[in-house]
């Protein structure tokens, strides 16, 4: 009897704007060592066996970069480039419309994280079939204090129980689907704090009943933000090259 093999899409988010990186160039697109960022993203995508498709989500007006930076690099898995929106949700959302309709599993990705590893893209394709959603995390190891409303501080935190949140966050296609549908019911209905939707995986936590699995994510796996994330990712990268 045949065995079906569950099919992976990576869903890179690459809609931002970055306003604090102080550049004409959005970082996405921004030269790392010889590439765009987001490039570097696709590739880890296009070369890993699981993945079989790419769906990539850009800001509005730059498809046709998109595209060429797709043809440039020889990405073959990338079918799809759609365009964001002006919150991060709204562009998942749109990104999910255009998933590959024979996809079983999606994996998130922030389209400025451009150290993926294979191995973390592997960890989350294991674990995303036994739990339906996991994300990728590191322990926090700073002491993490909450302040009062006067910035005086409340209460210190147990470390012990804290972890920093990464992507890729790997979901079960009808799990997410359902979850981000919905969220849409609930705003359109009653209205919400869209500010509280930081990620994708408290869309899952707060409209589904799935518990999300944390696990184990890569310190190197920064997200660019700053002009001075752009000079350790270059680090790194040439540490590896090394």
């Amino acid at each position: 009897m045949a065995v079906n093999t569950p099919k992976y899409t990576a869903l890179v988010m690459a809609a931002g704007s970055g306003t604090r990186m102080h550049s004409s160039v959005k970082k996405q697109f921004a030269d790392l060592c010889g590439m765009p960022v987001v490039a570097h993203c696709l590739r880890a995508f296009e070369n890993n066996a699981h993945i079989s498709s790419v769906v990539l989500v850009v800001p509005k007006g730059d498809t046709e970069d998109a595209l060429q930076i797709c043809l440039q690099n020889g990405f073959r898995k990338v079918r799809n480039i759609t365009e964001g929106s002006d919150q991060r949700f709204k562009s998942v959302y749109n990104g999910l419309k255009s998933v590959p309709e024979d996809t079983d599993y999606v994996l998130i990705h922030d389209g400025v994280r451009p150290l993926l590893t294979d191995d973390l893209i592997e960890r989350c394709c294991r674990y995303v079939l036994l739990t339906r959603a996991c994300v990728a995390a590191v322990p926090v190891t700073d002491t993490i204090k909450r302040a009062n409303a006067h910035g005086f501080i409340a209460e210190t935190l147990d470390r012990s129980t804290l972890w920093s949140i990464q992507t890729p966050q790997a979901f079960s296609y009808p799990l997410i689907h359902e979850a981000y549908e919905s969220l849409y019911k609930t705003i359109r209905e009653y209205g919400t704090d869209e500010s509280k939707i930081t990620d994708d995986a408290v869309i899952v936590e707060n409209m589904t009943d799935c518990h999300v699995r944390l696990i184990a994510g890569d310190k190197r796996n920064i997200k660019i933000t700053t002009p001075e994330d752009m000079i350790l990712a270059e680090a790194y990268l040439k540490m590896g090259n090394a």
